[in-house]
């Protein structure tokens, strides 16, 4: 057990150095999040008026804007330069039609659940929140499936996704226990923490707006458990969010390809070995 916890705490030390190499070279991709986020707010007041053509031509932005910030973590991942602002002009219409194929797939059953909640209320809000809460789990990896493994169409992502989680669960979700730990332990957590996995789970981690909305949630809870006033929170999370995004996705990213492709007991042999060494 402690030969394992070792492994464990070594695998989230190498993956926090190549995050902070990552997010030195990246920096430019901190201001696309900020420009991105501008813009999809700017789109959706226009569109609001607009009903269910509004509704697409969000939809279709939010893709464009998760693609492009999919790219710009795929290469900040593996790139031994510094990225550009012509890299962020390149990564437009990267993985677009990706998230639109996940998206597509979760819509249906999702608007029959938003139906049933309106026919009846109690039933349909708890079947409502357990779908969202398992989309949440099995494909929470699912952006970073789209842009590390090879795949020929949406429910190979799914399949992808699924059989990561059921493998890795452990190392994968520990890391975010630990980000949302202050919001759970709030008088509010339980009910926080399913409006959270139900915002996240509507789009399987590929909605742009709550890409935002994590790192913002959990900056928050822990300002509030140490003891910051609401007005100094604002500007601390006006502050931190958009570098603590770009962690977080990097963190993922890198995590993923250390994870994808072994197994516990692999990793486990080979912090062995290498203590030997």
């Amino acid at each position: 057990m402690s030969n394992l916890t070792s492994a464990t705490v070594q695998l989230y030390r190498q993956v926090l150095h190549a995050t902070w190499r990552s997010l030195v070279k990246s920096w430019v991709s901190m201001v696309a999040l900020i420009v991105f986020g501008l813009l999809f707010l700017g789109i959706a007041r226009i569109a609001a008026p607009l009903g269910m053509a509004g509704g697409f031509l969000l939809g279709m932005l939010n893709a464009l804007l998760v693609g492009a910030t999919l790219r710009l973590i795929e290469q900040s991942l593996s790139a031994s330069r510094t990225l550009g602002f012509k890299d962020v002009t390149e990564s437009f219409g990267h993985y677009f039609w990706d998230v639109i194929g996940v998206g597509f797939i979760l819509w249906l059953p999702t608007l029959l659940l938003d139906m049933g909640l309106q026919a009846n209320p109690a039933y349909g809000q708890f079947l409502l929140s357990a779908f969202l809460l398992l989309v949440f789990i099995l494909l929470n990896p699912a952006p970073e499936v789209i842009y590390q493994v090879r795949h020929d169409s949406t429910l190979e992502v799914f399949k992808t996704s699924y059989e990561f989680v059921l493998e890795h669960w452990i190392e994968w979700f520990l890391p975010f226990v630990v980000l949302i730990l202050p919001v759970v332990l709030s008088p509010s957590g339980l009910q926080e923490f399913f409006s959270l996995s139900g915002r996240a789970g509507r789009g399987a981690g590929l909605d742009f707006l709550q890409i935002l909305m994590l790192p913002l949630t959990a900056i928050g809870g822990w300002l509030s458990y140490l003891g910051l006033d609401s007005e100094g929170q604002e500007i601390v999370l006006l502050l931190l969010t958009p570098p603590v995004a770009m962690a977080i996705l990097l963190f993922r990213g890198h995590l993923f390809a250390s994870l994808h492709g072994s197994s516990r007991r692999q990793r486990l042999f080979s912090h062995q070995f290498g203590a030997r060494q």
